[in-house]
């Protein structure tokens, strides 16, 4: 059975960091892609961040250059640093992957950046 549980989110003023995590169970993690959704209200599920299993990362535009996503193997576990932090980053934000043909999200976890 494949789970992704996100942790880490919470209230955090514009300008702060908060670090996200996300642990897998019941894919081969180290060889799988990782990716970070954020879904603000009354908008789209957009993709914000990638990892690939040789570490290689992709960021969408609007987080390039304040956001980290990285991957810890070991325990099966992928990680997202938010730096800089701003308002409109306020979202519910999934962890997600694409494991024998199927796509796997988490429950995701809420992040709210007051101004």
């Amino acid at each position: 059975q494949v789970q992704l549980v996100e942790s880490g989110g919470g209230l955090v003023q514009a300008g702060g960091p908060l670090r996200l995590s996300c642990a897998a169970s019941g894919i081969s993690f180290n060889t799988n892609v990782m990716n970070w959704y954020r879904q603000a209200p009354g908008k789209q599920r957009e993709l914000i961040a990638a990892i690939t299993s040789g570490g290689t990362t992709n960021y969408a535009d609007s987080v390039k250059g304040r956001f980290t996503i990285s991957r810890d193997n070991a325990k099966n576990t992928v990680y997202l640093q938010m730096n800089s932090l701003k308002p409109e980053d306020t979202a519910v934000y999934y962890c997600n992957t694409l494991w024998l043909f199927r796509n796997y999200w988490g429950q995701g976890t809420q992040v709210t950046v007051s101004s």
